[in-house]
């Protein structure tokens, strides 16, 4: 299934970038017994339903003549990357710094039994993580982070 995505993804990312969206991730996989190409996509703007059927319309032609899964049937899933969401690439941290997030640890902080915080995402670099809690930063490993996503408030 990786080597669908592989084959996909560059040209997925050069019809993205004429239009003018960033893509966020591609996956493929099985839904409701049927294989599904899945293409989330970002904007400065948010991401409409317009936008989905605009995306969705100008990778058709494309993917057709590139054929990613050598003649076997899938269904095209045009998406935003939806509210909650975890974060999986550095530009997805860096495009909710100042946002609140969600983090959760695989293991508590050494001297701390919490192993879930919600703050501010200051930054993320290759080896850590800095959210602002209450006032505080607290700067995490990377490794030891399970989890990062937008923080929802109901």
């Amino acid at each position: 299934m990786n080597s669908v995505i592989e084959k996909a993804t560059p040209v997925i990312q050069e019809v993205l970038s004429a239009m003018g969206y960033e893509l966020v991730d591609v996956e493929y996989k099985t839904l409701y017994g049927d294989m599904h190409l899945i293409v989330y996509i970002a904007s400065e703007n948010g991401v409409s339903l317009d936008d989905c059927e605009a995306v969705s319309n100008a990778l058709d032609g494309p993917l057709d003549v590139l054929d990613p899964t050598n003649g076997r049937p899938y269904h095209l899933d045009v998406s935003s990357p939806g509210l909650d969401r975890p974060f999986k690439s550095q530009r997805d941290f860096e495009r909710n710094y100042g946002e609140k997030v969600e983090v959760k640890l695989f293991a508590p902080l050494k001297g701390t039994k919490v192993k879930q915080y919600e703050g501010t995402l200051v930054s993320r670099s290759d080896s850590e993580l800095t959210v602002e809690v209450d006032g505080n930063q607290i700067v995490i490993e990377n490794s030891l982070v399970a989890l990062v996503r937008p923080y929802i408030e109901f």
